[in-house]
């Protein structure tokens, strides 16, 4: 069992209906996740379309949301972003323009540059993503797409062909690196420009 609240620091307390929960488990449910928190936010959001826009937030010109979203208190999102939800932005985060989000969760603190894409993961607190990085959601390379992950020595059959990947607390992702699908990134992980994490190969 892969303890999201081993990589994301108040995780449980945030959704605590997703206790025992894998991470690929919490993204494929984002959707009734992200509708049932959308029903108990406060007045200081603007709700229209299932979309949650907190007052205090940032959208730029061009940019355009899909399906359930929720945006918290001072977020920004850039000109020209495509959100393909489910998403859910925490607190002070950063899209760059011209970023795709989809199904995924961002909290908070945390800034994607420009020219990123975000693909059925989970982001956790004061993360950044210089500009061109990308979280890949799907092996399009290979003939069967269900994704493993190693954990522990072990491998993991998640039985989905669609996740991307986990990244812990104050992680560094360089400009133009690349994380395959069912990537798992500890706390503090530092990933140079360019790189490509492939955790099985």
């Amino acid at each position: 069992m892969i303890n999201i609240e081993g990589y994301i620091n108040g995780f449980n307390l945030l959704f605590p209906q997703t206790l025992d929960m894998q991470p690929w488990e919490f993204i494929n449910d984002l959707e009734s996740i992200i509708n049932e928190r959308m029903s108990k936010l406060s007045t200081e959001y603007r709700i229209e379309n299932n979309i949650a826009i907190h007052k205090t937030a940032t959208l730029e010109q061009g940019a355009i949301l899909k399906g359930s979203v929720i945006i918290s208190e001072n977020c920004f999102v850039g000109a020209n972003s495509y959100f393909r939800g489910p998403i859910y932005l925490g607190k002070s985060v950063k899209i760059g323009p011209g970023s795709e989000i989809k199904q995924s969760i961002i909290l908070d603190n945390s800034a994607i540059a420009h020219f990123n894409y975000i693909g059925n993961s989970i982001i956790g607190k004061n993360i950044n993503f210089e500009a061109g990085s990308i979280c890949a959601n799907h092996f399009n390379e290979r003939q069967n797409k269900t994704i493993f992950i190693k954990y522990k020595g072990q491998l993991i059959d998640t039985k989905t062909g669609k996740f991307g990947s986990l990244v812990g607390d104050n992680s560094k992702i360089g400009a133009n690196a690349v994380l395959s699908p069912g990537s798992i990134l500890e706390v503090n992980s530092i990933v140079k420009r360019l790189e490509l994490i492939e955790q099985i190969k």
